[in-house]
């Protein structure tokens, strides 16, 4: 074994290996080998005695969450316009922020600021939003690689239904601006990833689509946009697109919900929100494995409802945790993980008695675990999976009575603890900043 590949963090470790259990060891050691994770330990095991450790005793470590829907040009306006509902904030707020980023130079100090605050906050995968200006798409790319992240970025397609400073003018000059964006960044990245971003149905004409599952097949790129996440929005989509059974059925028709299209290669599918998914919708995200991005901090604010999260979980669908800035106001990770135990909590009182709250355990495996998948073996501390782990020092929040580690990891969510706590970060077996010293 190479040792200088090889390290440990000791801590106190809590992860989940399912959605309803939590594994927690006291001072005990993570080993990471070429960025792999080779498991948890109470002692370190002979053949890893002589690596390095990196001792953090007495905080918490926690995998790296995953942000699975997030709009990296709306960073810069996060929590305003919070009072308003959907149509009018897109109006009001998003529009005239995304057109700015025709400026490189301003695209250049927002994604800068976006891209530091991504690299220390809890998050460790993510996949994000641009805009439908190729240039300024790239230099995210480029700060979302030196920020250490591991990320999937879209450059939006966008040809209607969209203000004439940000629609695209045609079909064709926003698939050619999507071929030629991807040939300028093809193996330039080790950590970034592209993905294929039609912004939703309304804002892609039926000429566009078909070019979009062109530009899919040859280039094998998964898929992210929205997906019922208004009633008017829906019943917009249905006026679009008369033909289509349900919302998702018309992303469908040209092979951008999943895997399992009939007659063409297909690849995974992110889609947001599913907040007013039919049974019929809901059984083609299952069989197409496409994943649900559950957003519940945009939800609320921006007056769009409550996803069905318990039906989803019971139905053993994939399902992660998206913060969606600036729909959601934070960037927080843990916030979304108690944003998503309150609104179900709403959600069974006030829509669905059978419906059981989320418990803790379950919404931090959906931001790990249960995000992570879409991403390979991500958002676990077990053996095999990608060394991403977070380490939160929660010595301020005293208390006077023992509180088991799990407990903790609540605490430290609800309290915020992320925004003043983190003292490291490791990415991929990669530290991204680390405030105590090996031994």
């Amino acid at each position: 074994m190479n040792t200088e590949q090889a390290f440990a963090i000791k801590g106190d470790i809590c992860f989940c290996k399912t959605n309803n259990q939590w594994t927690t060891m006291e001072n005990a050691y993570a080993v990471c080998e070429h960025g792999i994770s080779q498991g948890v330990f109470a002692q370190l095991p002979e053949q890893y005695a002589h690596i390095s450790v990196v001792d953090f005793t007495g905080k918490l470590i926690i995998p790296g969450l995953v942000d699975l829907h997030i709009h990296a040009p709306q960073y810069a306006f996060r929590g305003m316009g919070m009072d308003l509902e959907l149509m009018d904030w897109l109006n009001q707020q998003t529009f005239p922020e995304e057109a700015k980023y025709a400026d490189l130079a301003y695209a250049d100090r927002a994604y800068t600021i976006f891209a530091e605050n991504m690299k220390h906050s809890a998050t460790s995968h993510a996949c994000l939003f641009a805009t439908q200006h190729r240039a300024a798409t790239e230099l995210l790319m480029d700060r979302m690689e030196q920020s250490g992240l591991v990320s999937f970025v879209g450059k939006v397609n966008m040809d209607r239904e969209a203000p004439d400073n940000l629609r695209e003018s045609s079909a064709e000059t926003s698939a050619q601006e999507t071929l030629q964006w991807l040939y300028e960044i093809a193996g330039k990245y080790q950590r970034t990833k592209p993905m294929l971003t039609p912004r939703f149905i309304p804002s892609c004409t039926p000429e566009l689509l078909t070019k979009l599952q062109i530009i899919q097949q040859e280039y094998e790129l998964p898929v992210q946009s929205h997906l019922s996440e208004n009633p008017g929005e829906i019943a917009f989509v249905q006026e679009l697109c008369p033909t289509s059974k349900f919302y998702g059925d018309a992303y469908d028709a040209y092979g951008l919900f999943g895997r399992q299209h009939p007659t063409e290669q297909t690849y995974p599918a992110i889609m947001a929100h599913c907040v007013y998914s039919t049974q019929e919708e809901i059984q083609l995200i299952k069989d197409n494995g496409v994943f649900i991005a559950h957003c519940p901090a945009s939800n609320t604010n921006l007056s769009s409802g409550i996803a069905p999260i318990r039906r989803y979980l019971n139905e053993d669908m994939s399902v992660g945790l998206g913060s969606d800035v600036a729909g959601g106001h934070t960037e927080s990770m843990l916030r979304a993980v108690c944003d998503a135990v309150q609104v179900s909590k709403l959600y069974w009182r006030l829509v669905d008695a059978s419906a059981a709250p989320l418990t803790f355990c379950e919404a931090f495996y959906l931001a790990t675990k249960g995000g992570g998948a879409f991403f390979g073996n991500v958002g676990s501390l077990e053996h095999g999976y990608d060394f991403s782990a977070v380490v939160l020092d929660d010595s301020s929040l005293q208390h006077p009575f023992a509180l088991t580690i799990a407990q903790r990891v609540e605490r430290a969510a609800y309290s915020a603890l992320d925004n003043y706590g983190i003292c490291a970060k490791f990415v991929s077996g990669t530290p991204l900043f680390d405030h105590v010293h090996s031994k």
